[in-house]
């Protein structure tokens, strides 16, 4: 297999390290920045440096854009004009929605991992930098299922765990998770700052540098990510100023079995929030049996991943004449496996156990 990484970062670099390490795929890389380029050739992340985009991804068979959000709608337009027919392209930005109009060509799929450092730059590039972590992906009606398939098992390769959503789903999921506590970091070390006795910056302890470790992150993205996802970053920002506001009643009554009883939900809110990460348990096979469309691929995909059930490995088997196939897929838990089970039936598909 023949892979593509245009732009040579953090997260592009680390693509490549892991492309040629964990699944010895040759990778083309290329990135505006020569500098960049040299560094990925000392950190053997490539097997060919190109020239240009074009060359980089000419005979590639899967490529990832790594570059800025805003950088990615030029990037995408060129790469699909000169990557060849049967080649999947993905991107890794962290809002879909102002990429949707590349939907229509059926080798696109929208991606983003839930992976980084606060370092930047290939130098610090990782092979593992994947490894257990959600990467989505945002394939539409008329996703082609091979090509799915194709970079579902690319990314898997890398370590991590691809799931499907929609992607106005994933803004407004993301405004919250990652967009919302940048925002709210960057208000805490700006009031902090402002506001010691006569001038005097307090001291800070654990407790604030945890939660304000990512403010002030790369402007260069983050001012990207800000006004690409404005609109439900926006209402995240509504939905925590009444909260705020709530809180700061609560407090000023004043009344110490009520306070008890919402800090105490906050505990098992945050539980629930991450104990959901961790969840293991035995692997399960389910076959599903499927007519020959577009997108039949992408529709059971999104189907589980909406219901939050994670596909840990997929494959299509396609009948000689092409008129219909099998999807196995692979689900963790039994309960999950049940689950899903119920999802794809419910769906109108046939499922069975092997």
């Amino acid at each position: 297999m023949r892979i593509a990484v245009i732009g040579l970062g953090l997260i592009g670099g680390s693509v490549a390290l892991a492309a040629r390490q964990r699944l010895g795929v040759e990778v083309s890389g290329w990135d505006a920045d020569p500098e960049a380029v040299a560094r990925a050739v000392a950190r053997e992340a490539l097997d060919v440096a190109a020239p240009d985009l074009q060359a980089a991804v000419a005979d590639a068979e899967a490529v990832v854009l790594a570059a800025p959000l805003g950088a990615l709608p030029r990037l995408i337009a060129a790469t699909l004009k000169a990557a060849p027919a049967d080649c999947v392209v993905t991107d890794v930005g962290s809002a879909k929605r102002r990429l949707q109009q590349f939907h229509a060509d059926q080798r696109f799929i929208g991606g983003h991992p839930l992976a980084g450092a606060e370092t930047a730059g290939i130098e610090h590039a990782r092979a593992d930098l994947f490894e257990g972590a959600t990467w989505y992906l945002t394939p539409v009606a008329n996703t082609e299922g091979v090509l799915y398939e194709r970079l579902y098992r690319l990314l898997a390769g890398i370590g991590a765990q691809p799931v499907a959503i929609e992607a106005g789903e994933h803004d407004r999921m993301l405004a919250l998770v990652s967009h919302l506590p940048h925002v709210l970091a960057n208000v805490l070390v700006q009031q902090a700052a402002s506001g010691g006795e006569h001038g005097r910056l307090p001291a800070t302890g654990p407790s604030f540098r945890d939660v304000t470790r990512v403010a002030g992150s790369n402007s260069a993205i983050w001012t990207d990510i800000y006004l690409s996802n404005a609109d439900a970053l926006t209402e995240a920002l509504d939905a925590t100023i009444a909260r705020l506001t709530a809180a700061r009643e609560l407090i000023a009554r004043a009344d110490a079995a009520v306070i008890r009883g919402w800090n105490e939900r906050a505990a098992r809110d945050r539980r629930r929030l991450v104990d959901r990460q961790l969840a293991d348990g035995p692997l399960h096979e389910l076959r599903v049996a499927v007519p020959n469309r577009p997108g039949v691929v992408a529709e059971l995909a999104l189907a589980l991943g909406e219901a939050d059930v994670n596909i840990t490995d997929m494959a299509l088997y396609p009948a000689p004449d092409g008129s219909r196939g099998v999807v196995a897929l692979w689900i963790t838990g039994d309960g999950e496996r049940d689950r899903a089970e119920a999802l794809i039936e419910g769906a109108g598909f046939l499922v069975g156990r092997p």
